[in-house]
């Protein structure tokens, strides 16, 4: 059984844990193993992934860990809901962030989120290996697409 709109709509991520919840614990931390303690504790706030999900369809390649990502539109609001689990902490965390900054928008607000510019303030390159570093990437390119399909479809 694969998640319930229910499940989609009720992710805490984006809606009652908001980036700027995110910021300000960047910014009250001092040193980055506080800050990863942090990321991992933002992981797990992740909802639950149902594991017939957990198919090569789902799955994000281009991540050293396991990552899979599936998708909600809600025709009523236009808007975009995520979900995403992988094996490692500290890739569910990185998740989380993503998920605080794109989940729940419109297609066209999430392709306009500099993302990037996100990831500079959190200074989250310097601070995680490469291959987590492209993981990322591979996780937010693969967000790109869905939302870039469902704009060149009915969605908005």
């Amino acid at each position: 059984m694969t998640a319930s709109k229910e499940t989609f709509l009720t992710n805490p991520l984006g809606k009652d844990t908001t980036l700027e919840d995110v910021l300000d614990g960047f910014e009250f931390l001092d040193d980055w193993e506080e800050r990863y303690a942090f990321i991992i504790d933002l992981g797990k706030q992740l909802p639950s992934f149902p594991d017939d999900a957990r198919i090569e369809e789902n799955y994000v390649h281009g991540c050293q860990s396991q990552v899979w990502l599936i998708h909600y539109y809600d025709e009523a609001s236009g808007k975009l809901f995520l979900l995403i689990d992988s094996d490692a902490m500290i890739v569910r965390g990185l998740a989380a962030i993503i998920l605080v900054a794109l989940n729940g928008k419109t297609p066209r607000d999430l392709l306009a989120t500099d993302i990037d510019e996100l990831f500079e303030q959190l200074d989250l390159f310097r601070h995680i290996s490469p291959t987590r570093g492209n993981g990322l990437r591979a996780m937010v390119g693969k967000i790109r697409d869905i939302a870039a399909a469902e704009i060149a479809g009915a969605g908005n």
